[in-house]
């Protein structure tokens, strides 16, 4: 697993995994998921394919702007978790979610709408994520 705090460092696996997939060269498995990502997003593919865009800039959401390597990131780590049904039962209300809406990208912006709130609680409350919280929420999620 890549693992950096530098924001810039992380951006630049983004662009460097990109072009490679762009050139057929071959992938690490996780460079392979993240491009797998990034093609279900053509809004950002100009961002990534240019390194000078991608680095140094903020995304402010006072500013209406959506952060796309938050939102890659994210998509990356619902594949991981789904990977290893980590919180235990995710993988079930993943398959449930699809099932009703018929489009895997949509499910896991749905899932993202629950670790995104779970994640900013325990920003709040100053504590780990709260799976049980997590989980609570995609069950609401689902019509049946």
């Amino acid at each position: 697993m890549f693992y950096t705090q530098d924001r810039d460092k992380l951006r630049l696996f983004f662009c460097q995994s990109w072009q490679k997939r762009l050139n057929n060269q071959p992938l690490e498995a996780l460079e392979n998921m993240l491009c797998q990502v990034i093609e279900l997003h053509p809004e950002y593919h100009s961002l990534i394919e240019n390194e000078d865009k991608a680095l140094g800039r903020d995304y402010l959401p006072e500013d209406g702007e959506t952060n796309p390597f938050m939102h890659l990131s994210m998509h990356l780590a619902i594949h991981e978790q789904l990977s290893v049904n980590h919180p235990k039962g995710l993988a079930d209300l993943y398959q449930k979610l699809v099932q009703e809406i018929g489009d895997t990208h949509e499910a896991e912006h749905q899932i993202m709408d629950c670790m995104g709130e779970m994640m900013w609680r325990a920003q709040q409350t100053r504590t780990e994520p709260d799976a049980n919280f997590y989980l609570k929420c995609l069950k609401k999620k689902l019509k049946t």
